[in-house]
Formats: structure tokens, C-alpha cells, sequence
């Protein structure tokens, strides 16, 4: 049995939100159109206390996009965002939520931040998600949603690295992209733990996708 994963599709990585992701509502139609292919739809949610550790505004001196150590692990420092219980939090409106079985919340641990679907970053602590699938009778995942080259990037490797056979939709995912080549080496990343790359058609053939903008990074 497979899965679709959307990972993050969230107001506040949309444009308008705290942390865009830019063209990230481009996906939005894709998840539309891609839910009905699965056995089972899952999402993911950054569901974070206003205290959290990745938000510049807790470290005094520190700015976004300032990389800091907590734990013995790098942390990208963002701005506030996916605060519990606000309209950022919340999926987009247009997004159908009818056949998502699971919602996955993570990162809700002030201490530690958490890009996986499946782990917080130093692996210590699952959100469920692993356990769920398996209960499911899932086999087979396929990743899709926000951004790439973060928490896209982390949920397919620890899917794979779960024995969960994987698949990234590379035209289902934009990335942040803070560093040119940002995306492509998480691309890259995740092939190596294991990951095939698919595109929207090979999941529905004679489906009408949104075409992607030029300046949509994968």
C-alpha cells in the first residue's frame, strides 16, 4: 500500500506568510489533483510553541538566517512561524483536507526543532508518523510540499532510512533555496540515502498539472 506525504503545506510557508516559500502555493492544485492516486494521505504541520528555539526572536544578537549550535546541532535561526493555533499554523483554505487521514504535528518541543515528519533533528524523539504508516499497512511513501531543501529533504531520507520505499515528487515541492544549489544538493542527498525521483505524471498520466513557474525551485 502507498502513501502520500504533503509536508508543511502551511499559510505561513505560502506567499504572505511569516516564512515563504517562494511560488510554495503553487502546490496546492498538485496536492488537489495527486490525493485521490493513494491509499492513504497523511500531512505534516511545524506546530510550534511561541518560545521555540529556531525563531531569531528568542536569541538576543541573532538574526534570521544566523546558524547557531543547540545540542551539538547546527540551527538555521527563521523567522516566528507555524505558531500553534494561529492562521499561519493552518492549512491553506483551498487545500482539501477530505481524504488526509493523519496529521502529523512536529517541532512542538520549544528545545529542539524538528524538519522530519518522522523525528525531531538529532533523531532522539519520534512524532509518530513511522509508527502510524506501519499500523497502516504502508509500504511505499511518496514525499511532496515545502521546502525541499529542508524539511522535505529530511522526511524522504528518514522515510527511506525506515525501509519505507520512497519517492520524491521533484514538480510537488519548492525550496527556500538560502544558498544557490540549495535544492539540487538536497535532491542529490536524498538519492544518495535511497530516494527515487518521480514527476506528478508519472503518478497520474493523463493528469492536468499547474505548469511550474520559472522561478519555482524544486
Amino acid at each position: 500500500m502507498n502513501a502520500l506525504i504533503i509536508v508543511d503545506l502551511q499559510n505561513d510557508f505560502l506567499p504572505g506568510g511569516a516564512l515563504a516559500v517562494p511560488h510554495g502555493d503553487e502546490l496546492i492544485p498538485i496536492a488537489n489533483r495527486l490525493q485521490s492516486s493513494f491509499d492513504t494521505v497523511v500531512a505534516t504541520k511545524d506546530w510550534h510553541p511561541r518560545n521555540h528555539c529556531s525563531f531569531a526572536s528568542q536569541h538576543p544578537g541573532k538574526r534570521v538566517g544566523d546558524v547557531i549550535e543547540i545540542e551539538g546541532l547546527p540551527q538555521v535561526l527563521w523567522p516566528d512561524h507555524c505558531v500553534q493555533d494561529t492562521p499561519g499554523s493552518d492549512f491553506p483554505a483551498s487545500l482539501e483536507t477530505e481524504k488526509i487521514s493523519k496529521v502529523i504535528h512536529k517541532g512542538t518541543d520549544p528545545e529542539r526543532d524538528s524538519y522530519s515528519g518522522f523525528f525531531d533533528n538529532g533523531g532522539r524523539h519520534a512524532t509518530g508518523l513511522g509508527r502510524y504508516l506501519h499500523a497502516t499497512g504502508i509500504d511505499t511513501v511518496h514525499v511532496m510540499g515545502l521546502a525541499t531543501d529542508y524539511c522535505v529533504r529530511a522526511t524522504a531520507i528518514d522515510a527511506a532510512r525506515l525501509g519505507f520505499k520512497t519517492f520524491l515528487i521533484a514538480d510537488a515541492c519548492r525550496g527556500v533555496e538560502i544558498k544557490a544549489g540549495d535544492c539540487q544538493r538536497a535532491i542529490d542527498d536524498m538519492q544518495n540515502a535511497g530516494v527515487e525521483i518521480e514527476e506528478c505524471r508519472t503518478i497520474v498520466p493523463d493528469g492536468s498539472f499547474p505548469t511550474k513557474s520559472d522561478h519555482g525551485r524544486p
